[in-house]
């Protein structure tokens, strides 16, 4: 694809050196932990918590401290939360595209922050050293998402409007996303901790049915912003959740027996 094309797709970008940066770091990063994710490099939440626990000791030999995943949780997703809902006091002067922006990328992290306080069913730990980074990434992205759409108000719209298209790819997602998380939350009775294979939905045809729609959520963001800070994140989310996904489902294959084989870890009969 090349510039000219892009172009049309895209607002021009910004002469800032800050949203520059934050393009590539945020896709190299990104795109980096997929990666890792695949060769068993995992950061550690979720059933991947004491992941490598034999070489879970810091640089001065000490054990890494570990939070609850619930507290875990709650710290991912409170500063983007706030990011986002600061976002309406500091730029108080919108465009209609901006204000849709703001509150989608505010609501993404509130449902966020709803799930953890009464959708999941939590067992494990998450490691300080995984929780500190994935933080800073969501509260950046979040933040430099709105900041660059403001930088493109006096600018001229994009020649191909991705606007509404976006908005709808946002609300499949979420619904999409939220529906997976509610039935993951349905496999463990009251106090039981062990995992078993998810059914339902589209768990018969992916085992991460809830990272598909967080892409589907994530290239909403992308059309309704059309920057190029907004695609390059999401298309560095897209590597890392295709990395995730693919060792969530190595892990099932390698403890359940009677995992299906024909289950793909992402995309329907092909990934």
């Amino acid at each position: 694809m090349t510039i000219t094309t892009m172009l049309n797709f895209l607002f021009p970008p910004p002469p800032s050196l800050f949203v520059t940066a934050m393009s590539v770091i945020s896709f190299v990063s990104l795109a980096n932990a997929g990666f890792g994710e695949v060769r068993g490099k995992h950061l550690n939440y979720s059933k991947f918590w004491n992941a490598n626990s034999n070489n879970n000791k810091n640089a001065t030999g000490k054990k890494d401290m570990k939070l609850s995943s619930k507290t875990g949780m709650l710290l991912l997703y409170t500063p983007a939360f706030l990011a986002g809902a600061a976002s309406f006091w500091i730029f108080p002067h919108q465009s209609f595209r901006s204000t849709i922006l703001q509150s989608s990328v505010t609501f993404h992290f509130f449902k966020r922050l709803v799930e953890v306080l009464f959708v999941h069913k939590y067992s494990g730990s998450m490691a300080l050293d995984s929780a500190i980074p994935i933080t800073l990434s969501y509260f950046l992205s979040a933040a430099t998402m709105i900041y660059t759409q403001q930088l493109t108000l006096d600018l001229p719209e994009p020649q191909i409007n991705l606007l509404y298209p976006g908005i709808v790819l946002f609300v499949v997602g979420v619904i999409g996303n939220f529906y997976h998380h509610y039935l993951l939350s349905k496999l463990r009775g009251k106090g039981e901790k062990e995992y078993k294979i998810p059914k339902g939905g589209l768990f018969g045809f992916v085992i991460c049915p809830h990272y598909l729609f967080e892409i589907i959520e994530f290239y909403g963001f992308s059309f309704i912003s059309q920057t190029l800070y907004a695609l390059s994140f999401t298309i560095g989310t897209t590597f890392y959740l295709l990395g995730r996904s693919y060792a969530t489902r190595r892990w099932y294959l390698s403890k359940f027996e009677d995992f299906p084989k024909n289950v793909k870890a992402i995309i329907p009969f092909l990934f």
